[in-house]
């Protein structure tokens, strides 16, 4: 529960807002309440006392007004792919409906909606030969991406995407719309520039775009028998890898089931994405080393548009339960792959899908001018897990598991997270690990500057307040 004390919201006390609000303003009870209350990742049922559907800005407003003055907290949901506990009270605000994509091809200037996934900006850029910088996956909410940092395919040519947002247009807690950027409100620009949740409602945010209309990515994968070997040649690699190559691992453990295609179908595997943003021949002669590394088992790597960018990482495209835990690496060595594997490798019990490595530096060692509340953005690399969707494990052997994996690859595990990859946090020390000490004291200043009777929740409430 929230600082904010929960109450119960009868049809009475709504009705006011329903009259100034043009999407659904839902109660307990109401149809349509579970469904607008629903998230990508299923593992959670939120039951807030009431869920505004944002149909615009104004919507925000009236939202936001309302939980403050009848004492709510209030929760914003997106595409719900961040959502790692289960909503009980206070105001939700979902965003999906703001879901406009306006592109000025002569700016390189995208005007986005809060609700938008980032699958659809890429779609619309590539209509114009320009790429958003983005995460793995086209369904994630483009403005939850941001609001974090967001580490994807193209991380080390491009940096974290927040870099490349220029403006947000946000409703702070007494119900002001603000735009934010390097002239106005520049603290809170600052802020929402990896400070994540809890600072305000993001309407509308506007990103430059690159020019990128191919690159030569892909994946790599490599059977059972010479997981390890491919490994360790990655790992030797990165340590030369040019600049604008980007790569990442993951060692799969393939569940045989129907739908699964057959060539992976049950296989333990390991996946080497690629990325770059050149030319098709010298991104093939980068690759060379590791396309020789091993017998490749599936080779899907070459030239693509860069609409296809979503192929590298092949994240799943429709909700589904789900756990996933990260950490961010100061580097890793073959020391590292030996614990890894004595973990992660073949013939263990290990109750995850994926178990993943991403090598960062190049671009996002490079903070933007002014600066930005990113954290991890001294890392060289991150590690993530993502559990087998068994709602059976989740709550219990999925958590042990993981502590007991990343407890035996401390040694490499940085300082500081960043808080896309932390996703749920045990703690208030858990939270504020997310970010470098000097920068979290900043965003406490900034929070409590904007939001002084604490009106938005996010994370460990206890850690900002």
């Amino acid at each position: 529960m929230s600082a904010r004390t929960a109450k119960f919201v009868a049809m009475s006390d709504v009705t006011p807002l329903r009259s100034r609000v043009s999407g659904p303003v839902l109660i307990p009870g109401d149809d349509g309440y579970a469904d607008e209350s629903a998230a990508w990742i299923q593992n959670f049922i939120h039951t807030p006392d009431v869920v505004v559907g944002a149909a615009s800005a104004k919507d925000v407003i009236e939202a936001v007004r309302f939980a403050d003055a009848n004492g709510l907290a209030v929760r914003v949901q997106g595409s719900g792919h961040g959502s790692n506990v289960a909503i009980a009270d206070g105001v939700l605000i979902t965003t999906r409906r703001l879901d406009s994509v306006s592109i000025d091809p002569k700016t390189r200037i995208a005007t986005l909606g809060a609700g938008v996934p980032a699958g659809a900006v890429i779609a619309a850029a590539a209509e114009h030969g320009l790429a958003p910088i983005t995460g793995s996956s086209g369904t994630v909410g483009i403005v939850g991406l941001l609001l974090g940092g967001g580490l994807g395919p193209l991380v080390r040519s491009y940096g974290f995407a927040s870099d490349h947002v220029r403006e947000f247009e946000v409703v702070v807690a007494n119900g002001e719309l603000v735009r934010a950027n390097a002239q106005e409100h520049p603290d809170l620009f600052w802020a929402l520039r990896g400070g994540k949740g809890g600072l305000g409602v993001v309407t509308e945010v506007k990103v430059e775009l690159v020019e990128l209309p191919t690159l030569y990515g892909g994946s790599l994968t490599f059977d059972t028998e010479h997981i390890e070997a491919a490994l360790r040649a990655w790992v030797t690699y990165t340590e030369t890898a040019d600049p604008r190559v980007s790569t990442s691992i993951a060692l799969l453990r393939v569940p045989d089931l129907p739908f699964v295609p057959e060539p992976i179908r049950g296989r333990t595997l390991l996946a080497i994405r690629f990325a770059y943003t050149g030319d098709a021949a010298t991104g093939e002669r980068l690759a060379a080393p590791l396309r020789a590394a091993a017998p490749v088992y599936l080779d899907d790597l070459g030239e693509m548009p860069a609409a296809d960018v979503g192929r590298i990482h092949n994240d799943p495209p429709n909700p589904t339960v789900g756990w996933v835990s990260g950490r961010m690496l100061e580097g890793f060595d073959q020391d590292f792959v030996t614990t890894m594997l004595g973990f992660a490798g073949v013939g263990k019990q290990f109750p995850f899908v994926a178990a993943e490595v991403r090598h960062l530096g190049s671009a996002s060692l490079k903070d933007v001018p002014g600066g930005s509340a990113v954290g991890g953005r001294t890392a060289r690399g991150t590690l993530t897990v993502v559990g087998v969707p068994n709602p059976e494990l989740l709550a219990s052997v999925i958590p042990d598991v993981a502590a007991a994996y990343f407890e035996a690859l401390a040694p490499w595990i940085a300082s500081e997270n960043n808080v896309n990859f932390a996703t749920a946090f045990g703690s208030a020390k858990d939270y504020e690990g997310a970010w470098p000490v000097a920068t979290f004291a900043r965003l406490t200043e900034v929070k409590k500057m904007y939001d002084p009777k604490g009106v938005f929740v996010y994370g460990v409430q206890t850690a900002l307040s």
